[in-house]
């Protein structure tokens, strides 16, 4: 195996377009935005740009950015959020705006939703637009919707989102700004003893709940979000640095090759369409199938056929997203279905003979193929 200082140090030097994650707890302060911490980030991101790395940003701090005007503390109602970020994110923008304009760059709003990505075609257009933006030499600022998302529509944190977007730019690093100089082995504030960790080798392996507990006051997600963007990333292919975005010059040491942080290694191990699959849609139902087909699913890399179907859940057409769960109602994995729910209730349990004698010519034999399945263990 490779020694992952040299694999830092090479993936680091060859990096051609990294997306930049910093969340609230870097970038906020009591009184709302930290504007020196501001400059100082995007002083730092102009340097990378000036060396020609192509960089987008994903921020937070909309929300913390509003409630701070509005004089108002933290609330957990959707409703409270989406105002404040209302409040904040113009603020947060022209923030940007300036710093970057001083530095002379020019920034770009992109401001996503979950089902911006989830939709093939308009998955395919935000790829083309920052892509344009990226030839025009122009640093994307990428933050979610919260003013328009309802809560289905929402990726959870900026975290995953940084993940999203670095799949839906093909970057080949990101380096995910936090309050904490990086991953520790248990939580500091609960364990003194705590290691940090210097290297993640594997991170499919690592009990990351438990390595977790707690989270920022500021932000959503807190380390636990981290690690497991990270580990989308590592599936990707894509390693991530997670490291203190409240260090001197952080951004700087990285790319001049100082190993501060946490590095987690990358480990592909799926496509960028079933990544798709599994990440930026929502099932549609549910199918249950017999322990012979869960186990066929699981050790034998077989496609499902509808013999071993046991019960359908939901209304869904052709094509649909479902989830795949066990006779324990344990999640087996997500799918796409060739048949709609009605359909595949008629013929759940059957043969292949029998599906024909009841339907007539059937033109696909399997309930979900192979390729169109992401089993649990990835997801």
């Amino acid at each position: 195996m490779a020694d992952w200082r040299e694999e830092r140090r090479r993936a680091v030097e060859g990096a051609r377009r990294v997306v930049i994650k910093v969340g609230s707890a870097v970038l906020t302060c009591s009184e709302g935005l930290d504007m020196r911490v501001v400059s100082r980030l995007v002083d730092q991101v102009a340097g990378l740009h000036d060396r020609g790395l192509e960089v987008v940003l994903v921020t937070s701090g909309a929300v913390a950015a509003g409630r701070s005007v509005l004089g108002r503390g933290a609330c957990a109602c959707l409703v409270h959020k989406q105002a404040a970020s209302a409040v904040g994110q113009s603020r947060l923008m022209h923030a940007y705006d300036e710093a970057f304009a001083r530095f002379g760059k020019i920034s770009a709003q992109v401001l996503l939703t979950k089902d911006d990505l989830r939709s093939r075609e308009r998955f395919l257009n935000a790829r083309n637009t920052m892509s344009e933006l990226l030839a025009w030499k122009v640093i994307p600022v990428v933050n979610e919707n919260d003013t328009v998302a309802v809560q289905e529509l929402k990726f959870g944190d900026n975290d995953a989102l940084s993940v999203m977007v670095a799949n839906l730019v093909g970057a080949d690093l990101v380096v995910n700004l936090t309050s904490a100089p990086g991953v520790f082995d248990d939580n500091p504030q609960e364990n003194p003893a705590a290691t940090l960790l210097a290297c993640i080798e594997d991170i499919e392996s690592l009990p990351l709940a438990a390595m977790c507990r707690g989270k920022t006051q500021a932000g959503t997600g807190g380390m636990l979000s981290k690690l497991l963007a990270a580990r989308r990333a590592a599936r990707l292919g894509i390693p991530t640095i997670i490291v203190s975005g409240r260090e001197k010059f952080a951004l700087e040491r990285v790319f001049a090759g100082e190993a501060l942080g946490t590095w987690v290694r990358p480990k592909r191990n799926m496509s960028g369409r079933k990544f798709w699959l599994a990440y930026h849609l929502d099932p549609a139902g549910v199918v249950q199938v017999d322990a012979g087909a869960a186990q066929a699913l699981r050790s034998r890399g077989k496609s499902l056929l509808a013999a071993g179907v046991v019960g359908v859940q939901g209304q869904f057409g052709v094509g649909a997203l479902v989830k795949v769960v066990d006779p324990e109602g344990t999640t087996i994995g997500v799918g796409l279905t060739n048949f709609k729910a009605a359909e595949l209730r008629r013929i759940q349990g059957l043969s292949s003979a029998e599906i024909t004698a009841l339907l007539g010519t059937c033109p696909h034999p399997e309930v979900i193929h192979r390729d169109n399945l992401v089993l649990d263990e990835t997801l």
